[in-house]
């Protein structure tokens, strides 16, 4: 099994990816942006609006998200709005220059996805997307840690 291989490679590409991404995003004006901005945008894009859910999808706390998004806040590029399905909780909503920008992500990702599939080839580029697209099952569930025992 090769399992040390595939977790490096796979973190590799995701960074090359990023790394491309946030490069162009560079040379058209825009604010730098880390990594966990860009994956924060990529979920408001997708549609997954409120901070609990971005730090589970990331795999962070939500201190952690809300830490972050506070910085993309103050850089104008988002804003936490009421939720309208349930007022109690707050969302992550673009604002028209964070729009702009996601704009150019857009046709940056759309650049990087062309390069990939030129290099892979387009068999083998929609080989890789339909594997890392499968659903691989489920993961494993964490074992609970034993409780600490008291010092008496």
């Amino acid at each position: 099994m090769r399992t040390n291989e595939l977790i490096i490679a796979l973190f590799q590409r995701f960074c090359w990816l990023d790394e491309g991404l946030q490069a162009r995003l560079h040379d058209r004006g825009w604010p730098d942006v880390s990594r966990p901005q860009s994956m924060i945008m990529t979920n408001i894009v997708s549609g997954i609006v409120r901070p609990s859910d971005i730090a589970r999808n990331i795999g962070v706390s939500r201190q952690a998200i809300h830490n972050t998004i506070g910085q993309m806040v103050k850089l104008g590029i988002v804003q936490l709005e009421p939720d309208p399905d349930d007022r109690r909780h707050m969302i992550v909503a673009l604002t028209d220059l964070g729009a702009r920008m996601r704009k150019d992500a857009q046709r940056a990702m759309d650049a990087l996805t062309a390069q990939i599939a030129d290099v892979l080839g387009q068999d083998k580029f929609d080989t890789l997307l339909a594997a890392l697209e499968a659903d691989w099952g489920d993961n494993i569930a964490r074992t609970p840690k034993p409780a600490r025992k008291k010092r008496a």
